[in-house]
């Protein structure tokens, strides 16, 4: 991928963040403070309850919230290049990486409370109604007429999930590295809608497109899409953070502790994610029943964000550079 093609993506990524974000100011109400968060756009609902709890505690009484969602990659683009942010949520560490590289997040984000974790959740195949394709199992993604919907990786943190749950499900059922990056490709070759955003996948998905999306569990609950949980699938760790430039750093960081509170965790529960805490976990067993065979973006065929970064997600030479161009499905 050529480096001003990338300037232009990054340039209009930010331009339509800022505008979001100077569209929700307009609707603020009038308040002592004003912190801005810019986030993915999956947890819009969630994140706007949580909010909305913090504003009834003793610190986040006389404090108001611009919001800004859209694709967790160009949020974090767009905060890098100058969109306002107190505090981020993004699909993956390695969006917030990006913003560590920026100057904005401490290096340490992912040791603090949690791992710098606000939510849980897992992939999942959202189906249409009485399943008529019988889906259960990622080999049913690679079957002839399938027609799958996911987000594009080049944009999404979601896309990025479902990729690595693809190619990591493949090793813990005991396939080469080679046979799981050919099954990825094969995967791929069935997609018919390779959305901007999760939310943009789920529209599509809402809309009649395809056969199968490979989505969030959060999601498709919230969405009230019947799904299927394969045997294999990646726990999705969403982090949130702080970014240093904040003027009210006290304010943020008191609201992303709020984050991972029972009352906060209880929220995020209704909204379709799994809770962080174990005791709030334990209110919702019989919704989320705990899954097996679920593996974390650190195992060990994997490696963490940072190698897949640079193994699957290098504009340049990435593996999915070249699964984008010979399935011919867009980078």
């Amino acid at each position: 991928m050529a480096r001003p093609r990338r300037t232009l993506v990054l340039l209009v990524a930010a331009a339509a963040a800022i505008a979001l974000a100077v569209a929700t100011t307009a609707t603020a109400r009038t308040s002592d403070t004003t912190l801005s968060l810019v986030a993915y756009s999956v947890p819009r609902d969630a994140l706007g309850a949580v909010i909305k709890a913090w504003q009834q505690t003793p610190d986040g009484k006389d404090v108001d919230f611009t919001q800004s969602y859209g694709a967790s990659g160009d949020q974090a683009r767009a905060v890098a290049a100058g969109l306002k942010a107190d505090v981020v949520q993004l699909s993956t560490g390695l969006d917030v990486d990006l913003l560590v590289k920026a100057g904005l997040v401490d290096r340490n984000w992912d040791k603090q409370t949690a791992k710098g974790i606000a939510t849980n959740s897992i992939v999942v195949f959202a189906v249409r109604d009485g399943n008529p394709k019988h889906i259960k199992s990622w080999s049913d993604l690679v079957r002839p007429g399938v027609q799958i919907v996911t987000p594009n990786p080049s944009s999404s943190g979601a896309a990025k999930w479902n990729v690595m749950a693809a190619y990591g499900a493949q090793r813990r059922l005991g396939k080469t590295d080679k046979q799981a990056v050919s099954f990825v490709e094969r995967m791929m070759r069935n997609v018919v809608s390779l959305d901007t955003s999760g939310r943009n996948a789920t529209n599509s998905f809402l809309a009649g497109r395809g056969d199968v999306y490979i989505t969030y569990e959060n999601e498709a609950r919230l969405s009230k899409l019947q799904y299927v949980i394969p045997r294999q699938t990646l726990l999705i760790e969403a982090p949130i953070a702080l970014i240093k430039t904040s003027e009210h750093k006290d304010l943020a960081t008191s609201f992303i502790r709020f984050t991972r509170t029972p009352q906060a965790q209880r929220i995020f529960a209704q909204y379709g994610f799994r809770p962080l805490l174990p005791s709030v976990y334990q209110e919702f067993v019989k919704q989320y029943p705990k899954r097996p065979g679920v593996f974390k973006i650190s195992d060990k065929y994997i490696g963490g964000w940072k190698a897949v970064d640079k193994r699957w997600f290098d504009p340049d030479h990435g593996l999915w550079v070249g699964i984008a161009k010979r399935t011919g499905v867009g980078t």
